[in-house]
């Protein structure tokens, strides 16, 4: 029997204290088989059921949830400790610094009078941070694991900052049609690479974030299909033709 306190309420430091039994000799099996690499999936998946919880506006979840990416942390850290890499007390200490530093007008003496201006500091403080001397730096600094039309979304902006790419809306859609027609003309990967491209910039320009716009349209699109099914009768889909299909789909698409 592990040698355990039980106790009413736990805070981050039984949080650690459990995550380190589980790894020890004689812990969990399945807890001390794991790497980094192995559970990086699940801390993708925690975080999305987080934003989940956030979208559908549920504190209880919310807290579960956050408390399961905590988790990921927890063992990340544990993890990166036995190797002698870094401690959750690094964690925390890095993030309290970077925090601290990119706040000046709040822990120093640098203004900002309103989010715009903190934000500008933020952004600069983090290159001095990260060493980024240009702003072509600051672009391949993007994560590639972000979702694909978030990160097109975050290299557009911050190379909206270097005013080298400054478009107006009218400019915008023109490359937008541009794009659509050299598709519709046999284009392939390119083609359709640069035409969600273009498509990423015209709805950041509108206020529009592109990731929840494609999830509307794909909740739309499933909705439609879903109302399509259920109009086919007992038989479903497959008692259905071909044309009959492109009827009943042409008619929940009107």
């Amino acid at each position: 029997m592990t040698d355990f306190e039980f106790k009413e309420k736990y805070d981050f430091g039984d949080l650690m204290h459990i995550v380190r039994i589980l790894r020890a000799p004689g812990g969990c099996p399945w807890d001390r088989a794991q790497t980094h690499e192995s559970i990086r999936r699940n801390f993708i998946e925690e975080t999305c059921e987080a934003v989940e919880a956030i979208d559908n506006g549920d504190p209880e979840l919310l807290c579960e949830e956050l408390g399961d990416v905590l988790m990921q942390v927890a063992l990340h850290s544990e993890m990166s400790e036995e190797s002698g890499d870094f401690t959750v007390g690094d964690v925390t200490d890095g993030v309290c610094k970077k925090l601290i530093f990119r706040h000046p007008h709040v822990f120093g003496n640098m203004s900002a009078p309103d989010a715009e201006q903190a934000v500008a500091n933020w952004d600069r403080l983090k290159r001095v941070e990260k060493g980024q001397e240009t702003y072509a730096e600051t672009l391949t600094s993007v994560a590639r694991t972000l979702p694909a039309l978030w990160r097109a979304e975050k290299i557009q902006k911050k190379a909206a900052k270097s005013g080298m790419t400054a478009m107006s809306e009218s400019e915008a859609a023109e490359a937008l049609t541009g794009a659509a027609e050299r598709f519709l003309a046999g284009g392939g990967e390119k083609e359709a690479g640069e035409l969600l491209f273009a498509a990423v910039r015209c709805a950041q320009m509108r206020g529009i974030d592109p990731e929840d716009a494609l999830n509307s349209a794909s909740d739309g699109f499933t909705a439609r299909f879903s109302a399509a099914e259920g109009a086919a009768g007992a038989g479903g889909l497959d008692a259905l033709g071909a044309e009959e299909k492109a009827a009943l789909w042409k008619h929940e698409n009107e």
